[in-house]
């Protein structure tokens, strides 16, 4: 990361309060917020939308959607 880089990420706001995000968060502002975001991960809470099924899903001729 180059020096100009971190200068523009901390102008940036935070996803979760808005507020300036801190160097060595990434675009979060505090330890605190960036442990929201990840929460929200793994809850489930933010998903990325597929139509692949899921891993245990076995196709064969039993399964009929």
């Amino acid at each position: 990361m180059t020096e100009d880089d971190g200068e523009t990420q901390a102008r940036r706001a935070c996803p979760i309060c808005g507020k300036k995000s801190a160097p060595g968060f990434g675009a979060f502002c505090s330890k605190r917020c960036a442990d929201i975001d990840l929460g929200r991960w793994l809850k489930g809470i933010y998903r990325v939308p597929t139509n692949e099924p899921p891993a245990d899903y076995e196709a064969d001729e039993n399964n009929e959607r």
